[in-house]
């Protein structure tokens, strides 16, 4: 099958980026240099091509009550201009995906943004419970009519309010609104996935060009995102969890805060089990002690070969200069622990700690 391509990708080309296929769509991996890129948002600002994320519309008098029925956390509580993070999970409980979900501003109706590749699922998950349910509501995949890109760091806040008609400086985290950048007519959200301030806005295809070029700052691949969303401890749909591979629940994934189990939602009742009864492993980071680079698929072992996990991330931290890792481990352990870390046969020191590695 041929990859699906941004509409920024022969700007990116242009740019000198090299490219990765990342959950079906031909992104840019970097630009300059992962370890630049990553610094420039730790201490500047970046600019992110996410518009592989998807982008469904869900409007109608039903709208409400589907996207409460199929994400855990409470819609009823957004006002417009709000969004929340949110879980979906399949009826046993497990993570089919995160996302965010938007009470648009300014139209009755919501955005909900799955992760790369995920966006034909969900419309089809949200299509079928509708008509099951009998519910009255619409339900559009805007995935390749929308781009969207994010500005983080620092100094965003002010890049992003220097490019806009609007006072985004007021937005709170989860906040959004409508405003013109560069001309254009944007949604503009207080959120990202690294672990730093900043905004991400979405816009008409047509338009990508006009918005990406409105922002003189660092441009940044999948491969800064990676690393600043694992320093931030943030998960990675398809690798941090999978509903067939990996079955995890929001509460093994450390969002558990996600659930709302006083709202009915599919899932919900297994949810409930688990939340009284525990979880026998949960997400941890670990920091390796000796040198070496954890990865996905490396066991975590209690230091005397027994294992006790298993990490589904990890990098060399560049803000740390330390090598850091993300997994599953059992609930014996606790942050602060000396635990070991299976690198190609050999056990490595390591300590466990909470999945956020940075303040």
């Amino acid at each position: 099958m041929s990859l699906r391509t941004p509409p920024l990708r022969d700007v990116h080309a242009a740019a000198g980026a090299k490219f990765t296929d990342f959950g079906g769509w031909e992104m840019p991996v970097e630009f300059d240099s992962i370890r630049e890129e990553h610094t420039a948002v730790r201490e500047d600002a970046g600019i992110f091509d996410v518009s592989h994320m998807g982008q469904i519309e869900v409007s109608g008098p039903d709208a409400e009550r589907l996207l409460q029925r199929l994400t855990t956390n409470d819609v009823s509580a957004l006002d417009p201009g709000d969004a929340q993070y949110s879980s979906i999970v399949t009826a046993e409980g497990h993570l089919l995906d995160d996302t965010v979900v938007y009470d648009l501003p300014d139209r009755d109706g919501f955005l909900f943004v799955p992760n790369a590749g995920h966006d034909e699922q969900m419309a089809d998950r949200w299509t079928t419970h509708r008509d099951d349910w009998g519910l009255d509501a619409t339900v559009e995949n805007r995935t390749t009519e929308y781009g969207m890109v994010a500005v983080q760091g620092p100094n965003a806040p002010d890049l992003v309010a220097d490019a806009t008609d609007g006072d985004v400086l007021d937005l709170s985290m989860f906040e959004t609104t409508r405003t013109e950048v560069a001309g254009v007519f944007c949604l503009v959200s207080r959120s990202g996935y690294t672990g730093e301030d900043g905004f991400e806005l979405v816009y008409d295809n047509a338009d990508a060009e006009t918005v990406w070029g409105a922002f003189d700052c660092q441009p940044c691949g999948l491969g800064a995102r990676d690393t600043l969303r694992m320093e931030a401890g943030l998960l990675l749909s398809g690798q941090d969890f999978d509903a067939e591979s990996n079955p995890r629940t929001p509460y093994e994934a450390g969002i558990g805060w996600t659930v709302k189990l006083d709202t009915e939602f599919v899932g919900r009742d297994a949810l409930e089990r688990v939340n009284e009864e525990g979880v026998d492993e949960k997400f941890r980071g670990v920091v390796l002690l000796e040198r070496g680079v954890p990865r996905h698929g490396y066991d975590v072992t209690d230091g005397d070969g027994r294992v006790i996990g298993e990490l589904t991330s990890g990098t060399m931290s560049p803000t740390l200069d330390e090598p850091i890792g993300l997994g599953y481990v059992s609930t014996d352990f606790e942050p602060g622990d000396r635990v070991g870390v299976v690198i190609r046969g050999d056990e490595k020191r390591a300590e466990l700690t909470t999945p956020r590695f940075l303040d």
